[in-house]
């Protein structure tokens, strides 16, 4: 159900904004968006395959000077995660280990410049800003048997959720600023393709006593961008 009502607010997101909203030298500029993430791990034996996700998502843009734009960005993810109570952190997991379904969205407000290369419309952006990872957590899907509510934290699909939620919402662990690079290209007079690299940083790891290593809590993307002309 949430994934459904994602996608029809993503749906009725796009139909609301007039399709001559977005030109080369328009003040607004919209895009729908779609990629993977990858959620790098390294715990050794106590942890799954890092996951490679999909990801849906779209972006608002407003003109603010000639090059730069003030850019909302939304992207929407879904995996399974597991509490790891040895080292007392969630893990993104396979399905097998399950405990968590977890929705995610990557929201951010970004500073982006758009630099014109030549005169065909390819532009090239860079892009930073404050971001956050919005985490709906709720018991994975089939985890309804008594055996999967025990009592105890390592097998207890309900204490693992509540465990998780609280990791996640505790410390400031949902900021995650956004920085990456992308370009544009005409393929039509009414659309553009493009791409994005980007990168979130976990700087809660800055304030906060966690003892994962370095590359955990970093989150990468690669997508594709549709923007009308």
């Amino acid at each position: 159900m949430l994934l459904k009502a994602a996608a029809v607010l993503i749906i009725f997101f796009i139909s609301i904004i007039p399709l001559n909203a977005d030109s080369d030298n328009g003040i607004f500029h919209w895009a729908v968006t779609g990629g993977l993430l990858y959620f790098p791990a390294d715990n050794g034996v106590d942890s799954d395959p890092a996951p490679i996700i999909p990801a849906l998502g779209f972006s608002l843009a407003f003109q603010v000077h000639k090059i730069l734009r003030i850019e909302l960005t939304e992207d929407i993810y879904f995996t399974n995660y597991e509490y790891n109570v040895k080292l007392g952190y969630p893990m993104a997991c396979s399905i097998e280990n399950r405990f968590s379904f977890v929705l995610g969205f990557f929201t951010a407000i970004q500073l982006t410049a758009a630099l014109p290369l030549g005169g065909g419309g390819t532009f090239i952006r860079f892009f930073a800003g404050p971001a956050a990872d919005f985490r709906v957590v709720v018991p994975a899907i089939g985890l309804n048997h008594p055996a999967d509510h025990t009592g105890n934290i390592e097998s207890d699909a309900t204490l693992q959720t509540n465990a998780i939620k609280d990791y996640f919402w505790s410390e400031g662990r949902w900021l995650m600023p956004v920085a990456g690079l992308g370009m544009d290209f005409p393929i039509s007079e009414a659309l553009k393709i493009g791409f994005d690299l980007r990168a979130w940083f976990p700087v809660y790891k800055l304030w906060t006593n966690d003892k994962t290593s370095f590359i955990d809590g970093w989150r990468f993307g690669a997508g594709f961008r549709i923007t009308p002309r």
